[in-house]
């Protein structure tokens, strides 16, 4: 079997970014693309960039693995500094930063092995090293049946999967993801998620992944980094951002800044508007208790329940609820609750009794 991670030189994937820039020449003025960005990827975790188109996460995957040079900064991998590094220095150290793209680069015209076989081919390695390293690549991606079908033989998953193995197999430290299953239907993406996150588990390969969806950050990335015109504007754990979105770019990646729940809302009480609308967001661990139920009990008022969703993200419960109290009710003190990781009560504004 091959075995994946055995140089020691690069037994450590750890990727810092340190006050990158990157402009490009416009029509009549520089395009500030990436902004002063600075960003510390751990090793062995998935870790998620995302934004909105134009945000600027194509460039940052692009400078990641050498293709876009940075106009200043450094990108420090394995304390190499990639934008220091000559031509066939780059080479080397991208064999160990593989790459897994949007609509999957396979060569018609060649076999599924064969495709997979390519990179290794061009890089002279011996013939009976690719076959064993193919072999054992298509085996985890659960495509050996297929070794010997074409592309227009497969569907967009198993596209996909074949590009996941070509990737693995330089035996890369490093897995970039670039909007790795926005071409796919919602049965492949969750397929090509799952691989993805067998491979992390069993390899210990560092992913770094590009996307414009959410629910592809939430089911498998550790850690996420919000980016937004070229700047990094929210980073955190997964259910740290999810469960306490500050920006407004989050909340809407997140489709939390439209709250609709039938009800017209005003910023002030008057005699009409009986009604005094609230928002409960928390997070605690999955393993610990938490008695929703005694923390409703403190506002002393009939509750209508509005709005609610409950999740569980990574090892943790996040909820957000929207409710409604009488207005003259008084919002309790939730400083006896700090022993949960994040709760939050926000009043959103006044309504007419829905009742």
């Amino acid at each position: 079997m091959v075995s994946f991670g055995t140089s020691l030189e690069f037994s450590t994937p750890h990727i810092k970014i340190r006050n990158l820039n990157k402009y490009y020449a416009g029509q009549s003025q520089q395009v500030h693309a990436l902004k002063d960005i600075q960003l510390d990827i751990p090793q062995g975790h998935i870790f998620g960039i995302i934004g909105k188109s134009g945000a600027g996460k194509s460039s940052l995957i692009r400078s990641l693995n050498g293709l876009e040079q940075p106009s200043s900064g450094q990108i420090l991998i394995h304390q190499q500094d990639l934008t220091q590094l000559k031509h066939a220095e780059l080479i080397q150290l991208r064999q160990k930063l593989g790459m897994i793209f949007q609509h999957f680069n396979l060569m018609s015209a060649k076999t599924v092995w064969e495709n997979v076989a390519l990179p290794l081919k061009i890089a002279g390695v011996a013939k009976a090293e690719i076959a064993s390293r193919v072999d054992h690549v298509l085996e985890l991606v659960g495509l050996s049946e297929k070794a010997e079908h074409y592309p227009a033989q497969l569907s967009g998953g198993q596209k996909q999967r074949v590009g996941i193995a070509r990737a693995l197999v330089h035996q890369p430290e490093i897995l970039l993801c670039d909007e790795a299953t926005s071409a796919l239907d919602p049965e492949s993406t969750a397929t090509i998620l799952a691989l993805l996150k067998k491979i992390n588990q069993e390899l210990g390969i560092t992913i770094v992944l590009i996307t414009h969806e959410m629910q592809v950050i939430r089911d498998i990335c550790d850690e996420v980094v919000v980016i937004d015109h070229g700047e990094i504007v929210e980073s955190g754990a997964v259910w740290s951002v999810f469960s306490n979105p500050q920006q407004q770019i989050t909340q809407e990646l997140l489709n939390l800044e439209q709250l609709d729940f039938g009800i017209a809302l005003t910023a002030d009480a008057s005699p009409e508007h009986t009604q005094k609308i609230l928002q409960i967001e928390y997070a605690h661990r999955a393993d610990q208790a938490f008695d929703f139920n005694q923390l409703l009990q403190q506002f002393q008022s009939p509750i209508q329940v509005l709005q609610s969703h409950i999740d569980q993200i990574q090892h943790y419960i996040v909820a957000r609820l929207v409710i409604a109290v009488a207005t003259d009710s008084q919002t309790p003190d939730l400083q006896d609750w700090q022993h949960i990781q994040h709760l939050q009560l926000k009043e959103l504004g006044y309504a007419r009794s829905a009742i």
